[in-house]
């Protein structure tokens, strides 16, 4: 599996992902999950991919392979919509060649790709393409999107991601983002491949790979586990209805409730009524057995 995490800003793009890959827990490789397909002062486009290796390597490959003059690839496409187009047909060349055999074996068809960038003369755009070859654009309401081991990184994009942010603020939470991802999910690993594009810079001005040795990665894993830590710490714990408290502390339970409950079984509810009852006929029958004093 592995996890990548794209976001549209007004400044420019993020691109991150992980380069883990696994077919069980003792065949765990390395294989780089991002493409970068760039014409400086033209063009520059970034594929990220995730989902079956085998997949998603022969989707690259042809979409890298689409070089010729009369070729429609994503060198000559004249606009962000032409060139997500051509992954698109790439994706469904792939899977016309392969996905019946894939299925003999019961295996699926299974790949998801996150692709921007801009070109010459238009503005920056971001998709998500599908195993289908459709393909969706984010929007300033959802600015990012994620492939792969998502549901662990995504709390605090939607949390800070706004898209007037720097480029910087985003590139940090695109990390925690990964970061929060690296420690719940072993089918994630390092290294990472980091590009950040400025708006109209039409080039790669800004790419890291980050391996274990990183300081600014290792910063945020041990910065943001301690800070999760202490902001954990500082929230008051539940307070009840009937325990003490200081005055104005948020109560949890604030008026009397009870659960639903699954009624009784019959020969239980004698007993329970047994149990309830017998204390007071103990008490009863002793005061008899003794007699007056």
């Amino acid at each position: 599996m592995t996890y990548c995490v794209a976001m549209r800003l007004d400044a420019g793009l993020v691109f991150l992902s992980d380069s883990r890959t696994n077919a069980g827990v003792d065949q765990i490789s390395t294989f780089r999950k991002m493409t970068v397909f760039e014409h400086p002062g033209e063009r520059l486009l970034v594929l990220l991919s995730a989902g079956n290796l085998a997949i998603t390597q022969a989707v690259r490959q042809v979409v890298c392979e689409h070089t010729g003059p009369h070729d429609r690839s994503v060198w000559n496409a004249t606009s962000m919509l032409d060139a997500v187009q051509v992954v698109g047909e790439a994706v469904r060349e792939v899977h016309a060649r392969d996905a019946k055999s894939l299925r003999e074996f019961g295996i699926d068809f299974n790949c998801n790709f996150i692709f921007g960038g801009q070109i010459r003369g238009e503005g920056m755009r971001l998709f998500q393409i599908y195993a289908a070859g459709n393909f969706i654009e984010a929007t300033p309401e959802n600015p990012y999107f994620q492939i792969g081991e998502a549901k662990y990184g995504k709390p605090i994009i939607d949390r800070v991601l706004r898209p007037h942010i720097s480029l910087d603020e985003a590139a940090k939470c695109a990390l925690v983002s990964m970061d929060s991802t690296l420690r719940s999910n072993i089918s994630v690993g390092l290294p990472l491949d980091l590009l950040v594009y400025e708006l109209d810079s039409l080039r790669v001005t800004k790419f890291v790979q980050i391996d274990h040795d990183n300081p600014y990665m290792q910063m945020i894993r041990s910065t943001w586990g301690e800070r999760l830590k202490q902001v954990f710490q500082e929230i008051p714990d539940p307070t009840w209805r009937d325990s003490a408290a200081y005055p104005g502390a948020p109560r949890l339970e604030t008026d009397a409730s009870c659960p639903v409950r699954a009624p009784l079984p019959a020969a239980l509810a004698a007993d329970a009524k047994s149990a309830a009852v017998a204390p007071v006929q103990l008490v009863a029958q002793q005061a008899a057995r003794r007699g007056p004093e």
